[in-house]
């Protein structure tokens, strides 16, 4: 490979490392509300419940029954959120997976220029259909998790 050919990968490489960073950036935004309501609203219902539970009347199995009910509203939302956000990053895999293959198809073809800004292009509009699917994504999980804001 030249060296041109090698700076322009490295170029496109960055380039792509950016536009990932900026749907990590977006996921964060966009999850804000959903990881809040989870870290304060759920967390402070299960410490208030766990608390409730620790009387010198009751038997330890039946504190430690007692704490881990009052962790599954925590617990199943937290599941909820990452079951969520992995078919999230699995979808935008594959679709990046079609750029890569793309990629490779038209570099075999000896269409290296344009092969790569066609991935860029490519890799642009699968970031950019990924960052518009997260508001949806964010709306379904603030409704199974009964968030109003």
């Amino acid at each position: 490979m030249d060296h041109i050919a090698a700076a322009e990968e490295q170029i496109a490489t960055e380039r792509l490392r950016r536009k990932l960073n900026e749907v990590n950036t977006a996921a964060q935004t966009q999850l804000s509300g959903v990881q809040d309501h989870i870290n304060f609203t759920l967390q402070q219902a299960y410490f208030k419940c766990a608390y409730e539970c620790f009387d010198r009347r009751m038997k330890q199995d039946e504190i430690n029954n007692c704490v881990e009910y009052c962790s599954v509203p925590v617990l199943k939302a937290q599941n909820l959120v990452e079951g969520e956000m992995a078919k999230f990053q699995e979808r935008m895999n594959r679709s990046l997976m079609v750029c890569q293959d793309k990629f490779e198809a038209a570099k075999l073809q000896q269409l290296k220029t344009d092969a790569l800004k066609d991935m860029e292009s490519c890799v642009d509009q699968s970031v950019q259909e990924s960052i518009q699917t997260l508001p949806h994504l964010v709306g379904k999980l603030k409704a199974s998790l009964h968030i109003h804001e």
